[in-house]
């Protein structure tokens, strides 16, 4: 009779805990540019890759793409998000915006309208925050960066924080081009992500 009531018990606090363990899988879409799409080196060695190694409980797509740009993105989106039907959708686009100097409100109803797409499609958003260098003056800089910022707020999105911060200071981690990330940067962008998607 103890043993039942034990087996009962087991039985009972295992049923509690799957659909937890459940809730933590979950198909990523990474949408972004040639800082997501291992530019320069070999896919695995991409943050992306290392990341889904990590997190091996979710499904890993990187749809990234060098020289991408938030009009590029919006292109695709729709057919990546009928195809592969995420869970979650992370958005790292609109640096190559910012180097060519793309009107500011382009840049915001390209990333919008992303956004949009992927909450009917029943996937939840994450927004990289995205830096540009100040070439085209502080004004145009400050309303590129707000961008995201507002439009975090505007869909109560979670907005990341933006991964190169750090690692585009540093000529050690960065290629001889002085714009991308290089293999050795790529682990420390993951550990830096790593938190954001372990709390999908």
């Amino acid at each position: 009779m103890t043993l039942f009531i034990s087996l009962r018990r087991f039985l009972f606090c295992l049923c509690l805990l799957l659909p937890t363990s459940m809730a933590q899988s979950a198909t990523v879409l990474v949408l972004g540019d040639s800082l997501s799409a291992a530019y320069g080196m070999t896919e695995d060695q991409g943050w992306v890759h290392i990341l889904s190694q990590t997190l091996p409980q979710h499904e890993w797509i990187n749809a990234s793409a060098s020289g991408e740009t938030s009009g590029g993105g919006l292109r695709r989106l729709p057919n990546i998000l009928d195809h592969h039907n995420p869970d979650v959708v992370f958005i790292e686009l609109g640096g190559n915006d910012g180097l060519r100097g793309f009107p500011i409100k382009k840049l915001k109803a390209n990333l919008e309208q992303m956004i949009q797409l992927s909450q009917q499609s029943g996937a939840q958003v994450m927004l990289s925050e995205v830096m540009i260098p100040g070439n085209y003056g502080p004004r145009y800089t400050s309303q590129f960066t707000n961008v995201y910022q507002e439009l975090a707020e505007d869909y109560s999105i979670t907005l990341v924080p933006f991964f190169m911060r750090d690692i585009a200071i540093d000529p050690n981690l960065m290629l001889p081009d002085g714009i991308h990330p290089n293999p050795d940067a790529q682990p420390k962008i993951a550990e830096f992500l790593r938190p954001w998607f372990e709390s999908i």
